[in-house]
């Protein structure tokens, strides 16, 4: 009897969390739609355009979606980067992800480019040159995401191994770090983080947030000068010309990036000042 009570606990436990795969794949394509058909009003308005209609975004496969529109336009390419990578951000979608722009005469790539977490491997054409004026349509997938058969095959696996070891728990707390009392010279305070630009961290409540060499050296860049406007120009100058190397949309990759790691303090805000730079304000 109780066996038969245990295998029907499992059977529900299983259906629950198949329900619940399909309710985040659900919310993670409607999450999509909306970044996308945001993007296409941005595109759209870049160009002087309030008026084309954009089309419903479709789901073509797994991961990969289109955007269409009624109207022909023209467009320049850093354009549909720079509004992609925005609204993809204030949607919490993945970063790894390609983006073909296709035309609809003939079914041939106009453009295309890749935008992955690691910044190194990001590929991103020059742009400047608009797209002549024609039917486009913005194809985009996403590159590292597991399908719903591969969490449900994770979820049946755990199950079985939970069954065989019996019940266990997992318990998974970062070690409290002890911060020492910061040296002026050695520390800035920028809102409630302790940014350690020697160390290439941000200290937060006693937890550190690792920074990559060149994002430290963008936020110090930036912690020097509060609250100003650093024209693109300058930061790139700054952090990649003297090494003789840079990557096409590397800047705003990497702005990209210290964004979400200040994200915990709201009095902190790194600001896309259009056509000019960036500027670190402070509340």
């Amino acid at each position: 009897m109780k066996k038969n009570s245990s295998i029907k606990i499992v059977i529900v436990f299983i259906l629950v969390c198949a329900a619940s795969c399909s309710v985040k794949k659900n919310d993670f394509v409607e999450r999509v739609k909306i970044a996308l058909r945001d993007t296409g009003n941005k595109v759209l308005l870049s160009n002087g355009d309030s008026t084309s209609l954009i089309l419903p975004v479709k789901e073509l496969k797994t991961n990969i979606y289109r955007l269409g529109f009624n109207n022909t336009l023209t467009f320049e390419p850093n354009n549909l980067v720079v509004a992609l990578d925005e609204s993809f951000e204030s949607a919490g979608l993945p970063e790894d992800y390609r983006v073909e722009v296709i035309q609809c005469n003939d079914n041939e790539v106009a453009y295309s480019y890749q935008i992955t977490e690691d910044v190194e491997s990001t590929i991103i054409p020059c742009s400047g040159r608009y797209l002549p004026d024609a039917c486009y349509l913005i194809e985009v997938k996403f590159l590292k995401l597991n399908d719903e058969l591969d969490i449900f095959k994770t979820i049946v696996f755990s199950l079985i191994f939970l069954i065989v070891i019996g019940f266990v728990f997992f318990m998974f707390k970062n070690p409290k770090i002890k911060i020492e009392k910061p040296l002026d010279n050695d520390v800035e305070k920028l809102g409630s983080f302790y940014f350690y630009p020697e160390q290439n961290k941000l200290v937060k409540e006693a937890i550190e947030i690792a920074l990559s060499k060149k994002e430290c050296e963008l936020l110090a860049l930036f912690v020097e000068r509060p609250n100003e406007i650093l024209k693109r120009d300058e930061l790139m100058k700054k952090v990649w010309e003297d090494n003789g190397v840079f990557v096409g949309r590397s800047l705003d990759t990497y702005i990209s990036k210290l964004r979400k790691k200040l994200q915990a303090d709201t009095s902190i805000k790194i600001t896309n000042i259009h056509g000019v730079g960036y500027k670190l304000e402070i509340k």
